[in-house]
């Protein structure tokens, strides 16, 4: 591990050196920071880099202590938190009358007319909200991009639990999505859709597939990035 102090801040980062022309600074989810230099790369040119992007590696590991991996079971109780689209919010448990669930003030609310410390109906009800969400949400932002693409038919939805993979295209124009997306940001759930999409058309992974996915999704390769990280860290 290498170290670089700058002003009253102190990293601990891992230094990979290989064959390549450019710096790239990573932080992952555990915190862990890599710097990758080419082979030839002076200490000097190692530190004006890292001073240069101090800035970008304080947000970044800001960001990412929010989405660490939480090493508990969830016990569905107040207090505990939970993420949807992106952000994490604190769970509220209230009795009352009627069971629902709602998001306002920057926290999830369920309502239940059993004992709020009953953590299997509280999972059961945040479960269905969360099946509700994902559907709408989903079925929404396939609308919207579907409509960049010149084809003649909506594909149908399927939202089903993937071990490796955050979505996937059946050739009975069907997009298959990993329930997950709905913790994630818009944009990565936009992405993983016009992925899909793109499959419609072409099936490998080619040239003329990523050409395709660059005009109808610039910036991909960094949302993919994003998704990729913040996924790591959810159970």
């Amino acid at each position: 591990m290498e170290k670089f102090i700058f002003g009253s801040l102190e990293y601990s980062y891992e230094l990979i050196k290989q064959k390549r022309k450019t710096l790239s600074l990573t932080v992952t989810p555990d915190l862990k920071i890599i710097l990758k230099s080419p082979i030839e790369a002076s200490a000097e040119r190692v530190e004006v880099f890292l001073k240069r992007r101090w800035f970008w590696l304080e947000k970044q590991l800001g960001f990412f202590k929010k989405y660490q991996r939480k090493i508990y079971k969830k016990d569905y109780v107040s207090g505990e938190a939970f993420l949807y689209l992106g952000r994490q919010y604190r769970l509220l448990i209230k009795r009352t009358e009627n069971h629902r669930v709602s998001l306002t003030r920057g926290k999830i609310t369920i309502f239940t007319k059993k004992s709020v410390y009953d953590g299997k109906c509280n999972k059961k009800l945040l479960d269905n909200w969360y099946g509700k969400k994902m559907e709408n949400i989903f079925r929404e932002r396939i609308a919207v991009i579907n409509s960049n693409f010149d084809y003649k038919q909506q594909p149908a939805l399927i939202i089903k639990k993937m071990n490796k993979r955050w979505g996937s295209f059946l050739k009975s124009n069907k997009i298959i999505l990993n329930p997950k997306l709905i913790y994630m940001p818009k944009d990565c759930i936009d992405y993983v859709i016009t992925h899909e999409l793109c499959h419609s058309k072409y099936k490998n992974h080619d040239k003329k597939f990523f050409n395709l996915l660059g005009k109808k999704y610039p910036d991909w390769q960094k949302t993919k990035d994003k998704l990729e990280i913040l996924g790591s860290s959810i159970d």
